[in-house]
């Protein structure tokens, strides 16, 4: 079985990633949760300052995040062409114009999901982000490649 697609990065697609990638790390996941105890804290008698500080919190991380994907793709040529992807039993390809890039499926470190994209992990910090928009009904066939191929502990994709 072989599946191929078409994908086009563009800031708000960085955006979901960077969202999904940030919030579900240790850091990100504390500063949440502080942010939202202090605003917590507000409304069972703490002082003004601490909601200040929880809605600073709160909103500062989604903001960077906001302002990093525009600048990421802003300075990425990549992400003006769309990327290629074929993936087979083997593993996957990405390729533009006359470039490619092979991966192997047990060199995978995870698969994720978002509402809006399937990322694919190939390390803790780099991944391939494919958006539901652009796989359209290839979508089911590009989960399925990567659940028959990578283990199930390294999947973790909602439908």
């Amino acid at each position: 079985m072989e599946v191929e697609f078409d994908v086009k990065i563009t800031p708000a697609v960085l955006y979901d990633y960077l969202l999904a990638h940030t919030y579900t790390s240790p850091s990100g996941l504390i500063g949440a949760v502080a942010g939202a105890l202090m605003v917590v804290a507000f409304f069972m008698g703490a002082g003004a300052l601490v909601l200040i500080a929880g809605i600073i919190i709160l909103v500062y991380l989604p903001w960077t995040l906001f302002l990093k994907s525009r600048q990421q793709y802003l300075a990425n040529p990549a992400f003006k062409e769309p990327l290629h992807y074929k993936m087979t039993e083997e593993g996957v390809s990405v390729s533009q114009k006359e470039e490619v890039q092979e991966q192997k499926w047990e060199d995978m470190y995870k698969a994720v999901s978002t509402p809006r994209s399937l990322i694919l992990y190939t390390s803790p910090v780099n991944a391939s982000i494919f958006p539901r928009k652009d796989l359209g009904d290839q979508a089911a066939g590009v989960i399925e490649m990567i659940s028959t191929h990578m283990p199930p502990a390294k999947v973790k994709i909602r439908s």
